[in-house]
């Protein structure tokens, strides 16, 4: 049931009339919560607001799979923008950004020409640039690109995917790099990715432990508290210095264990989203963790005290409805 829903999330975040139709709905799905806001000014509060609570972010302009030119160059123009505010405002904060925004599916020179200027600008700025990396289509050229950044730059990485056959050699090619390790977030063939949950999870444990023997900096990111409570023990017996790793979160989620573990002297940071390409990534997250829907039901219609709230209910199920009827009839 699980992948089944799985599944059906990440063929909602790949639909176009969704997506576009979305944009004008505004955050009816509840998005806010794991969305900080539409404009640099309003994400970059929100850094802020974790920093003072001894908390990092990294944030990602939301937006991908570009096929235009002008659009993948106002991303890049964004991009810069907030490196600089991030550089002018002292804040402790990274990017995470695209390639498939900057023009992966354009033109792959284009999308270097892009992606080299932002890090040009970040390691002026000494900000850290983060490549995410996306569906396996891309995998190829995106470890190019980095692998052409890194002959000149020292200040960007990119994410390992611990669903894929392949993450470890992947992650071995690249282990003096600074890296994130995640489970994975799109829908990938068993021919080259795990399909089940358990072995997901396994591949994503060995991944951790092994990064961990080494000496680049590692990014942890998960909310599964049985992950986070093996790598704190592993960390403890065998004396992994705190300093090179970090636990990492998305905006919004299990906000209550971010900042016990800061608290605990962990060093964590915050992935935050922002812009109006919002769903796409909304609904990934929902994929990933089907659970969140619950969150979003509760807090869209229930009061704190669990009273129902006057809201157009009917309209909000007939959109969902709607969406998934859409889907389906694509399908056959």
């Amino acid at each position: 049931m699980s992948n089944l829903t799985r599944h059906l999330f990440v063929a909602l975040s790949n639909n176009n009339f969704l997506n576009r139709s979305a944009q004008k709905w505004g955050f009816r799905f509840g998005a806010e919560q794991f969305v900080a806001g539409t404009n640099v000014e309003t994400v970059l509060k929100s850094v802020k607001r974790l920093n003072d609570k001894g908390m990092s972010a990294t944030v990602d302009n939301l937006g991908e799979f570009v096929t235009e030119r002008h659009i993948s160059l106002e991303a890049k123009e964004r991009i810069i923008h907030l490196i600089k505010e991030i550089d002018r405002q002292s804040l402790d904060c990274h990017l995470s950004i695209k390639l498939t925004q900057l023009g992966l599916d354009i033109d792959k020179s284009f999308c270097f020409e892009n992606v080299n200027e932002i890090a040009s600008v970040a390691q002026a700025h000494n900000v850290f640039i983060n490549i995410d990396t996306e569906d396996y289509a891309h995998l190829e050229e995106t470890i190019d690109i980095l692998e052409q950044l890194l002959q000149t730059y020292d200040n960007v990485g990119t994410v390992i995917q611990a669903y894929l056959y392949r993450a470890e050699e992947i992650m071995d090619r690249l282990q003096n790099t600074r890296l994130r390790i995640v489970k994975g977030a799109y829908n990938e063939d068993e021919s080259i990715a795990y399909q089940d949950k358990a072995d997901i999870d396994a591949n994503f444990i060995h991944l951790i432990k092994k990064r961990l023997k080494g000496h680049a900096f590692t990014s942890i990111a998960t909310h599964d508290h049985h992950v986070i409570n093996e790598v704190k023990q592993f960390v403890h017996d065998e004396e992994i210095d705190l300093n090179s790793f970090e636990f990492q979160m998305l905006y919004g989620f299990r906000t209550d264990m971010q900042k016990q573990l800061a608290k605990d002297g962990y060093h964590f940071c915050t992935y935050i989203p922002f812009g109006e390409d919002w769903y796409g990534y909304f609904m990934r997250r929902l994929a990933e963790r089907p659970q969140n829907l619950n969150l979003i039901i509760k807090d869209k219609f229930y009061t704190k005290d669990d009273k129902l709230k006057k809201c157009p209910i009917i309209a909000t199920s007939l959109i969902a409805a709607s969406a998934l009827y859409f889907v389906c009839k694509k399908r056959k």
